[in-house]
């Protein structure tokens, strides 16, 4: 463990999917953990499936900090509440949230069932609200606290995934509507957008599409530095608007993306992708 800098220490900070799904590397909530950890935070790592947030306490706790462990179905309005009762159960106050869960759906509108659309919605949307609803409250009480909502460049370009582009806009519009309703009363509420990021959940998509080792290679290259962002640079953001250091920041979306939103959009993403896709089924 490096020598901690301890940005927020002594907060007590809540992360939504907080584990990271089976795969290579970490997804973006257990690298938001792990570093909210490394600065001072103690964690409240709340997951559907808690053995993946038990390996992210294990590693916490191996660093020398400290987490628990909450199982959560966070589109159900009483495990957000129960969320925070074992939040103040455990350490009596909440000073960080941190709203990761998120669902990506292709499909434009007329490909789109509507069972797929209310669950990206549920996931991406409904989630950010109910544990907000439960959690900001404490903060206000407090008269302090940072939320921290994850967007997507989805939601600033197209990129043929109508539903998650919806609902990540939609995150973004809520940060705004709470950073105005909350701020003179102490809670900050920011956005994080990824870009480009390599996370299980990226790769285990992309493999389901032909010829997905150029479409990584298209990825990491197309945004300005024309090198891979990974769930720690996220992560870094999170912690910075967490911080002491973001006092004066509210209301904003932070693009991590390598400059992506500034020069190709997702659209061309999408094309190139269904370009690879037509020269494989050629050359099949």
């Amino acid at each position: 463990m490096r020598e901690r800098v301890g940005r927020v220490e002594g907060k007590i900070a809540i992360v939504t999917g907080a584990g990271s799904v089976p795969g290579v590397g970490y997804g973006t909530g257990k690298a938001i953990s792990i570093a909210l950890a490394r600065e001072g935070a103690k964690l409240v790592l709340v997951d559907l499936f808690p053995e993946r947030a038990e390996e992210t306490k294990a590693e916490i706790e191996a660093e020398g900090g400290e987490a628990i462990v909450v199982q959560a179905d966070c589109t159900k309005w009483r495990d957000c509440s129960n969320m925070v009762l074992e939040a103040l159960d455990a350490y009596g106050r909440i000073d960080i949230l941190v709203n990761n869960l998120g669902l990506a759906s292709p499909g434009v509108a007329t490909e789109m069932y509507e069972r797929d659309w209310d669950r990206v919605f549920d996931i991406n949307l409904r989630t950010v609200f109910l544990c907000c609803k439960y959690t900001i409250p404490v903060m206000l009480g407090q008269q302090s606290g940072a939320v921290i909502n994850l967007s997507s460049m989805s939601a600033q370009r197209p990129g043929r995934t109508i539903a998650y582009t919806a609902a990540k806009a939609g995150v973004e519009a809520m940060t705004f509507d709470m950073a105005l309703a909350y701020g003179r009363k102490g809670v900050r509420v920011n956005c994080v957008l990824p870009g480009n990021i390599t996370t299980p959940i990226a790769t285990n998509v992309l493999k389901s599409f032909p010829g997905h080792e150029r479409m990584v290679k298209m990825r990491e290259k197309c945004g300005m530095l024309g090198i891979p962002g990974d769930a720690w640079d996220i992560a870094h953001a999170v912690v910075y608007l967490a911080s002491e250091e973001a006092r004066f920041i509210t209301g904003i979306t932070l693009p991590v993306d390598a400059g992506m939103l500034r020069t190709t959009g997702m659209s061309f993403v999408a094309d190139i992708r269904e370009s690879i896709e037509e020269e494989m089924n050629e050359e099949a």
